[in-house]
């Protein structure tokens, strides 16, 4: 692939860009504490994690009508607790909304803002991000993530790796999906991506999941990129530092 041919990166965020697990983990800890709960603040990231696929597949199969992901891992979060033995009753709803928030401040890893800033300069760049609009905002803001501008689900309706949500996408940016890179550490999002005409840059984060993961720690087909960091791929894209 010539990254000539590339007018747009667009970005997987919640593993990708930022660290989630840790993040998450962070803020779930003086609740639990505070709360008299002995739940390991990691194993109750891991769980409310667990509850995103099978809440998106509702929507994804037209079980019920789409609802952005804020609302959903607000439901996540009660299912999660009740998963691990919590009454989710007997904590205040203000303070599992708060929690919610959880999400909308997450840390960006280590090298994704000079590898996002050294590529801005060059293409669009907007994360393709399950998240609803508002949370890439107040993400973007904390962080200092510097979007082009914010896509992905809430715009057309649907979550990933659902097709519409890449071609939309690309029509939104007016442009065609070859000239449309998605850059992700998850090798499903990818290959739905190719599926539609996109190219692709795998970017692996193996500690997204704590030192035990074992799924996306290496490319499982040959990307048009497959870069060690953000930096790296920003080099390999031929944006200068």
């Amino acid at each position: 692939m010539n990254a000539q041919a590339i007018k747009a990166l667009v970005f997987d965020v919640f593993g990708t860009v930022v660290d989630w697990r840790n993040g998450v983990a962070r803020e779930a800890a003086p609740l639990l504490q505070r709360h008299g709960l002995t739940l390991d603040p990691f194993e109750f990231a891991d769980a409310w994690r667990r509850e995103y696929g099978p809440a998106m597949n509702t929507i994804r199969n037209g079980q019920r009508p789409f609802v952005r992901l804020d609302v959903l891992h607000r439901e996540n979060l009660d299912n999660a607790l009740r998963a691990l033995g919590v009454d989710a009753g007997a904590i205040a709803a203000h303070e599992l909304d708060e929690l919610n928030l959880a999400w909308h401040r997450l840390d960006p890893w280590p090298d994704s803002i000079e590898g996002l800033l050294r590529m801005k300069r060059r293409y669009i760049i907007a994360p393709l991000s399950n998240g609803n609009i508002r949370l890439m905002i107040d993400m973007a803001k904390r962080a200092a993530l510097p979007w082009d501008a914010i896509l992905g689900a809430e715009l057309v309706q649907m979550y990933k790796p659902s097709p519409d949500v890449y071609t939309k996408t690309a029509e939104i940016l007016g442009l065609a999906p070859h000239e449309v890179c998605l850059v992700a550490a998850h090798n499903g999002d990818l290959a739905a991506a190719r599926n539609c005409g996109l190219a692709t840059a795998f970017v692996p984060r193996p500690t997204e999941h704590g030192p035990g993961q074992r799924t996306d720690l290496e490319a499982t087909q040959p990307w048009d990129w497959i870069a060690a960091d953000m930096n790296d791929l920003a080099t390999q894209l031929g944006c200068q530092r």
